[in-house]
């Protein structure tokens, strides 16, 4: 699948206009997309020099609220028979009922995490029943289901 923005399909425009004619090709480079690099946190804040941490964020869970308003009441006559319904609005609104939440936590450093250090964990997750594949001492996603499946609250 080839992405194209507005910049390249103008340009593309542009070029093809002036194969077809003698007209001079502006500069449309100003229009191009700026790549934005935004500087990602490998710590939390107050996080101890030299420490190594993981972030897991959960997203927030958001339910869709429909109410049924009434504007104008039932119209009743004296014998208690209706004349005119009641008349009611529909009103939908997005709520938020548990909000994102970003957890930090400590991990240990690639010079840590040998090829022996992960056998190691691999050994001490199989003897919980927490892991069931080889012991590789390679740090794959196997290996980090064990240890949320170990970390998860009781």
């Amino acid at each position: 699948m080839i992405r194209h923005t507005a910049s390249t399909c103008l340009l593309g425009s542009v070029l093809l206009l002036s194969a077809c004619s003698d007209i001079a090709v502006p500069d449309v480079t100003k229009f191009r997309e700026q790549k934005l690099t935004v500087p990602r946190a490998v710590a939390p804040p107050n996080a101890k020099p030299g420490t190594c941490w993981g972030q897991d964020a959960t997203p927030a869970t958001v339910e869709t609220v429909t109410e049924q308003i009434l504007l104008q009441p039932a119209e009743i006559d004296s014998a208690g028979r209706q004349i005119q319904p009641a008349v009611y609005k529909t009103e939908t609104r997005q709520q938020i009922v548990k909000e994102r939440q970003e957890v930090w936590f400590e991990t240990p450093c690639d010079n840590i995490r040998t090829p022996e250090f992960v056998a190691s964990l691999h050994r001490a997750l199989k003897a919980r029943k927490l892991y069931r594949g080889a012991i590789t001492g390679q740090f794959d996603n196997r290996t980090r289901r064990a240890i949320r499946r170990y970390q998860k609250p009781a």
